[in-house]
This record gives C-alpha cells, structure tokens and sequence, in this order.
C-alpha cells in the first residue's frame, strides 16, 4: 500500500507512533489512532541546550517507523506529524532539522511538527471550532476559530497551570500547613492526609524544595484534597480549581456560533468532587458552548492531522510555534 502517513506524540511519558493510510479511518471523525500498527517507547525524547533533541528522537523513531512499515505493507510514508510537547518554546532545532532528517530516512514529502496541546485539541474534538483544556499536573487551554489559534495558562507551576494538579495538591498543603499552625484557613481533614501521605509536616520542605520532579509530588496530594470534599476547605480549593479551568476555557473559547468544549486529562479521576463544580461553572461562563466528552487523545489527534494533510483537507490554522507543515519540493 502507498499513501501512507506516521503520526507521532512525543511527550514526557516517551514516544507512541502510529503508522495508518489516509483511507483507513484513522484520523477521521470517529477514526481512532490505530490505523494499520503502532509502536511505543517509554523513553522520553532529551532536551538540551538547543531544546527538543532532533538526533534522539529520530534515533527512536526511524528504527520503529521502518518497522511497522514492514509489517503493515505501507510503502510509503509520505505523510508525518510529530505532536511534541515543549514544541513552542523548544521546538527551534526540530523546525531546522526534522524535514531534511525525515525526508532522507523515511522519503517525508510533508512534514507537519505540532504543539501537544494543539493534537490534545484535535484527539479531543476534531477539526471544528471550539475549546479543549487539558488538565493533569500541569493545565493549558487551547482555542481556535478555525482562523487562529489561541492558547491560554499552561505556564508552570511556579507562575500558573491554576487549577491543575500541582496547584490543587500545592493548596491542599498550605491548608494543611495552616491546620498545624493554627492559622485561620486550615483544615484537620488534610492535615491529617498529608501526614499519612509524607509523615510529620513539619519535615514537609525539606522534603519537596529539592526535587526536581516538584509538580508531580504536588500533584500526587490532590487526589487526597478530592477525598476530605466534605471538608469546607477542600471544597473550597475544588471549587476554585474549577473556577480556573472555566476562566482557561472562556480566554481561549470562539465567542460566536456553537464551538465545543472539552476537557481531557488525568484531573478529571478525581470524579464528582471536582467534576461537579466544573460543569456548573463552564455552564455560567460559556452558555453557548456544546460540552462534549474528548473523543481520543494527543496520538488520535497526530493520526487526524496526517490524515487531513494526506489527502489535502486539512482545515486547521497554521501557526509557527502550534501546527508548523513544511513540503519537500522532491521528497529529499
């Protein structure tokens, strides 16, 4: 078979690839990311000095690309999306780097290399106008109008990624933290979570300051804030997590027709605790959105792009730092 396309979803859990045809549903409304065969590494692609490494993450993805080539019958991959996370601020030795290297290895006649958060919104809800926020340690919203995209928080632990993971795990603490001092805004319930989770709290800084992997220990308390929900101060901390998965949502959201709004990501485990109060406030503050569940992830998304630009009806803005798609005038 020719006409085959390899989608991509570099992240910071490893590398999954996908190698399909644009006729076989992968990529289209309702196609899953499993096209003809698939392969996974659990290796994180490295970040250097030049940013996202271009050696390694071909070294990984050569290897597997050839290989499902030879068992899928595909001749050809004339197609590839490499949905990456950091793409924006990191992606500057892949936009230089990439296309040549695919081309010459796999015969890459397009190449279209992709923000995480732009194939998250693509999984999620498609190629239609609308709204997607992905919500797991860290939190970033992203929109578009089918004219322009629009990104909004996604900035860290430290100066954003409000209502995320870290953040409601990092608020439960403080509470946690105030309940020990006898402070004003404490709450028994966490305390005594976090203690069985971390031991005595007072030994709490020691504890997390030197990590380098803070966002993720934050991150592993907030499902403890979801369980003590009937304590008033939890609920106030989901409460306003949700507030600031509404306001990510409203920043980035197209203000006129019906566009659809998703919310993809490990938060939503927590369940009805922070569920609930989400619903309401995406209600009150996007009245004329469409909810809809996310129909597949950053993989389905990469598998929906290289299927659109497969067969020339790719309908998504292009954008330097979010959906990049460079041609090879002779496939070299």
């Amino acid at each position: 078979m020719s006409g085959g396309f390899l989608a991509v979803d570099s992240g910071g859990s490893g590398l999954r690839v996908v190698v399909g045809t644009a006729g076989d549903g992968a990529g289209g409304d309702g196609g899953g990311p499993d096209g003809l065969g698939r392969r996974a590494s659990r290796e994180p692609v490295r970040t250097g000095a030049r940013g996202i490494d271009p050696g390694h993450l071909m070294a990984q993805l050569v290897p597997m690309a050839r290989a499902l080539t030879a068992e899928t019958g595909v001749s050809g991959l004339g197609t590839v999306v490499v949905g990456a996370a950091g793409l924006a601020t990191l992606g500057d030795a892949l936009r230089a780097e990439l296309p040549g290297a695919l081309a010459r290895e796999l015969g890459a006649r397009t190449v279209a290399l992709v923000a995480d958060a732009v194939t998250a919104y693509v999984g999620a809800i498609g190629p239609r106008a609308g709204a997607v926020v992905a919500a797991g340690t860290g939190l970033i919203a992203t929109g578009t109008d089918l004219t322009r995209w629009r990104r909004a928080d996604g900035w860290g632990h430290l100066l954003g990624d409000c209502g995320g993971g870290a953040w409601i795990g990092r608020a439960g603490l403080e509470a946690a933290l105030r309940a020990h001092d006898g402070r004003e805004g404490g709450s028994a319930p966490l305390l005594a979570r976090a203690e069985e989770r971390f031991g005595p709290v007072a030994g709490l800084p020691g504890q997390l300051y030197p990590r380098t992997d803070r966002p993720a220990v934050l991150a592993s308390f907030a499902p403890d804030v979801a369980a003590c929900a009937a304590d008033p101060v939890a609920a106030d901390i989901l409460r306003a997590a949700a507030r600031h998965l509404a306001d990510s949502a409203a920043a980035v959201c197209p203000s006129g027709g019906e566009p659809r709004v998703a919310v993809t990501g490990g938060l939503l485990k927590m369940g009805d605790a922070l569920v609930v109060p989400l619903e309401e406030e995406l209600a009150k503050r996007l009245p004329h959105a469409r909810r809809t569940a996310a129909e597949g992830d950053p993989l389905h998304g990469s598998a929906r792009i290289a299927a659109a630009l497969a067969t020339g009806s790719l309908t998504l803005p292009s954008d330097d730092r979010m959906l990049w798609v460079t041609t090879a005038p002779d496939g070299r």
